[in-house]
């Protein structure tokens, strides 16, 4: 791996959008990768216990991309905070670049799984959870990214009602709604997983104090779910 001067510096969010300039391959999923962008650096930037040099460490907290398409916002961040290089992002998407369309656990630092279907990674979070709390450790937070069309897969709502009961309180879900949804919930999404018996902040996505307040709120004994409102996705 080769290290450039631009690998070695610090960047901030307000690098972030010419790291995504670096990125030029052909991306059929810019909305979904931008509306995610604000989410990804609060987490990374304040919430999560994880850095490129405890990324196998069993204390670290696990994030997983569930909402795979468009994983450009991803890998600038991942870039940002040192997983990746930074010279890895000009590749992005060609035949053999490790960064593709949707990341690769295998190929990309710091990816805890394959994104690729919709609809796998909530499952995989309870399930990864379950294992922490199987293996006596009780400290790290697992999160999972997901989107409001996502939660149209029927394997997130097993997954819903099986979490509240279990009190999975390391369980977090993150929602990106950015009304692209098929199908309406009465009550809205939050709704959804408190009758579950889910604790459930929704959030300006946008907005980063909202979504550190959002991540960070105690919900002793039940899994949390925070709902990331953007602008809709076809405005």
């Amino acid at each position: 791996m080769t290290i450039t001067a631009d690998d070695s510096r610090t960047h901030g969010y307000d690098d972030l959008p010419r790291l995504l300039g670096l990125m030029t391959g052909d991306e059929k999923h810019g909305p979904a990768a931008t509306s995610t962008l604000d989410v990804l650096w609060v987490l990374y930037d304040r919430v999560l216990r994880v850095t490129p040099e405890r990324r196998d460490d069993p204390a670290r907290d696990r994030f997983l991309l569930s909402k795979g398409h468009g994983p450009m916002a991803y890998y600038a961040v991942l870039a940002a905070k040192g997983f990746v290089p930074v010279a890895w992002l000009p590749g992005f998407g060609s035949y053999d670049s490790p960064l593709g369309h949707h990341p690769d656990r295998v190929l990309v630092p710091g990816a805890e799984i394959g994104s690729g279907s919709l609809g796998h990674g909530l499952p995989i979070a309870v399930g990864t959870a379950l294992g922490l709390r199987a293996q006596g450790l009780p400290g790290p937070a697992v999160w999972v990214l997901t989107g409001d069309a996502e939660l149209d897969e029927g394997s997130n709502h097993e997954a819903i009602a099986f979490a509240g009961p279990a009190a999975l309180d390391r369980l977090h879900t993150v929602v990106i709604d950015n009304s692209s949804a098929s199908h309406a919930r009465p009550g809205g999404i939050a709704a959804r997983f408190e009758a579950a018996g889910w604790s459930a902040v929704t959030a300006d996505g946008r907005d980063h104090e909202a979504l550190y307040a959002a991540f960070t709120a105690p919900h002793p004994g039940r899994p949390h779910v925070v709902v990331a409102r953007v602008e809709p996705k076809n405005a």
